[in-house]
């Protein structure tokens, strides 16, 4: 039997559905004892590329400041939502923008801090 390569068994993942590629693994973890959570097996995304862990986050508001008209003014422009939505957010200190990519995030987070507010990234 000729030994299958990286390549070729990627390949072969491609053409599996993710049903398949569960049993795939559960038949992995029975065979040679290997917890899936412990490797990580991932599905082929649009385009054949490969989404990196944690790309998605979100930017959380967790103290407006002493300049909470600034950090409102800040959110508005973020999100485009009117002023009562945006003082919303600030006051209750909500999310200002979810499900965004890391590098979004950091430049939301530097717009907001530079308007006085404290940020978090989840």
């Amino acid at each position: 039997m000729a030994k299958l390569t990286k390549e070729s068994f990627i390949e072969s993942l491609k053409e599996m559905s993710l049903l398949e590629i569960k049993e795939l693994v559960d038949a992995m973890k029975e065979e040679f004892g290997v917890d899936p959570s412990a490797v990580a097996v991932a599905a082929p995304v649009a385009g054949g590329q490969q989404e990196e862990e944690n790309t998605v986050v979100s930017v959380v508001l967790t103290d407006a400041g002493a300049g909470k008209v600034n950090v409102i003014k800040v959110v508005r422009e973020i999100t485009g939502l009117g002023l009562k939505e945006s003082k919303d957010i600030v006051d209750n200190n909500g999310a200002v923008k979810e499900n965004i990519s890391k590098d979004e995030a950091n430049e939301i987070k530097a717009k907001l801090e530079e308007a006085g507010a404290t940020v978090e990234i989840k």
